[in-house]
Order: structure tokens, then C-alpha cells, then sequence
């Protein structure tokens, strides 16, 4: 299958660099990885005893065709993505959680409420993230259309959709900042309505992992570091990531990537211990699970202890 493909991490030029973790994050420089830049930059990961190197996907080489060519050994996912890996059959392991809350929204045109717009056509990322709200769709008879984007909401702004999803600490302060008005009519979270689904953690192959337990055990603890780091000092915190943007040339702003930090670090407050944890709830692994086997996104429930170090 195709996620078989595209997940075959280990090979001869993974062993070749075996005493480094090339690490790959999801997308293009941004604050959504502050903290492993930060780790990075403040020499964490020297000081922890290991080799990173922070390697981002572009548009001719995105994260997918990197891991295809064993070109990583770590990646961040959502976990609704690693559990359909999972169940493609490629095994992962969960080597450090950063998000504790879900952060995606659906933002309507013209202030009208998502939940009354019956076939609508909707915009979701080409690259995926979006099986929550089609489970959403499905379960309340909204039958949306949807319609791909690559990265930004340009055919939101022209007219051309009647809805888009967004992550709220991305596509959605870029519609603040080109005016359209969020209320709570036109806003739908979904982390507020029954789907507080874990997003954004760290992965290795659980082959990869079972060689390699001491160097990714040093490396995730290296990484929590760097965010902790970064939600004490988010200024200095945003000179890193500048930095970092810059040198990708990333087309954005310090405003910007203020604002997604600042949410990205909530983000990582659970919500009932009021706390910073860095780990996998059972409880969001069960309900993701079991949503994407209701709408035959899983052929079969995959159990939280899939996705951990089993010892």
C-alpha cells in the first residue's frame, strides 16, 4: 500500500547514520517546532549526548518523500496519522508528546454557523489532518464537500468555498489578519465539542526505536527540555524561530509566529491537570480510535499500547 511506501524508514542509509537522528518536522519552519529549534539552538541535545539534525521538507521534497527515501528517523504526526500508519502496518512508536489538545477549527464564510451549512463545500489540506471533521460530517448528516488546499486560504478568501478547516494557531490568525471576523457563531472548535483529540507528537519507526532506545530517549527528553525552555522565554524563544525562518525564507512575520506560539504552548496545557505533560492519553488514543473505525478510517482499533515503548 501506498503509507507502506511512503514509511519505510529503516534501510541501509538509516544504519549509515546511525549515530545521528535526523529529524524531520511535518511542515516548513515555524513556531509550531519552537522547542526543538530551541533545543537545538541552546545545545540541549549536545549537552543530553546526542546528534540532531534538524532537516525541514520543501515543496519539492515534502516530509512523505523523506521518510520514502530513509532520508529521517524522526517525524512529528498527528496521532489520528500514526494510528493510520499503524494499522497500514507500519509499527510506531510515540517517543514524546507535545499537544494535549486539539487546535482545529472549521471557519465559515459570511458569519453562518458550520452546523447549518448541509453540503457545504469545505476546505481541507491536500496533506491530510482533516479525519476528525469528516468524521464530524458524517456523524451529524452535514455531507460537506470537500475541496483540497495545499497551504493557504486563498480560495477561502476568494469566495470559492464556503468553509475551510484551520488550525488555530496557523490558518487562522492568517484570516484575522486579512479581515474576516471570527465569532462564535461562525467558529466551530472542535477540541469544544466532543473531538479533544491529541494532535502533534514525535515518531520513530518501532524498529528504528527498538535499536536506538537510549539516543531516542535522549533526544525526546533534549526536545521537552527546549519547550520548556521556550514557554519560559517566548521572546527569546522567537529569535530562534526567526532565525530559523529566515534562513528557509518562509513568508511570514514576527506578529505571526507570536501569535501560533503563544497558542501552540496552550495547546500543550491539558486541560484538567492544568499541566505540561508530554504524554499520550489513553483516553484520546480510545476515542480517536474508535471514531476512525466508525467511519472506516481503521480497519481495526489501535490500542494506546501500539503506539508507546511497551516496557
Amino acid at each position: 500500500m501506498v503509507l507502506t511506501a511512503l514509511f519505510a524508514f529503516c534501510g541501509s542509509k538509516v544504519q549509515a547514520q546511525d549515530e545521528t537522528i535526523v529529524f524531520t518536522p511535518q511542515w516548513t519552519a515555524q513556531a509550531q517546532f519552537a522547542g526543538y529549534y530551541v533545543a537545538e539552538a541552546k545545545g540541549f541535545y549536545r549537552e543530553a549526548g546526542v546528534k540532531v539534525k534538524i532537516e525541514h521538507p520543501s515543496a519539492t521534497q515534502p516530509a512523505m518523500s523523506r521518510l520514502r527515501k530513509n532520508e529521517c528517523q524522526a517525524t512529528t504526526l498527528q496521532l489520528c496519522q500514526a494510528m493510520e500508519i499503524i494499522d497500514d502496518g507500519i509499527p510506531l512508536v510515540n517517543i514524546l508528546q507535545t499537544s494535549m489538545n486539539n487546535a482545529m477549527v472549521i471557519v465559515s464564510a459570511r458569519g453562518v454557523d458550520p452546523l447549518t451549512q448541509k453540503g457545504a463545500k469545505v476546505g481541507v489540506w491536500s496533506v491530510g489532518f482533516g479525519h476528525l471533521a469528516i468524521c464530524m460530517s458524517i456523524k451529524d448528516h452535514l455531507n460537506y464537500e470537500w475541496i483540497r488546499f495545499a497551504q493557504n486560504i486563498n480560495l477561502f478568501l476568494a469566495g470559492a468555498l464556503d468553509a475551510t478547516l484551520a488550525m488555530s494557531y496557523n490558518e487562522y490568525y492568517q484570516l484575522v489578519q486579512a479581515g474576516i471576523k471570527m465569532t462564535d457563531k461562525n467558529v466551530y472548535r472542535f477540541r469544544d465539542h466532543g473531538y479533544n483529540v491529541q494532535e502533534d507528537g514525535v515518531y520513530m519507526t518501532r524498529e528504528y526505536y527498538q535499536k536506538h532506545r537510549e539516543q531516542a530517549r535522549k533526544f525526546a527528553d533534549a526536545s521537552r527540555r527546549g519547550w520548556e525552555w521556550a514557554a519560559e522565554h517566548p521572546e527569546e524563544t522567537l529569535d530562534i524561530v526567526m532565525q530559523y525562518v529566515e534562513k528557509a525564507h518562509i513568508a511570514t512575520n514576527r506578529v505571526m509566529q507570536r501569535l501560533m506560539l503563544k497558542d501552540i504552548l496552550q495547546l500543550q496545557v491539558d486541560r484538567e491537570s492544568k499541566k505540561r505533560e508530554f504524554r499520550l492519553r489513553p483516553d484520546m488514543v480510545r476515542l480517536a480510535s474508535q471514531l476512525m473505525v466508525e467511519h472506516q478510517m481503521l480497519s481495526r482499533e489501535v490500542a494506546y499500547e501500539e503506539l508507546v515503548d511497551e516496557k
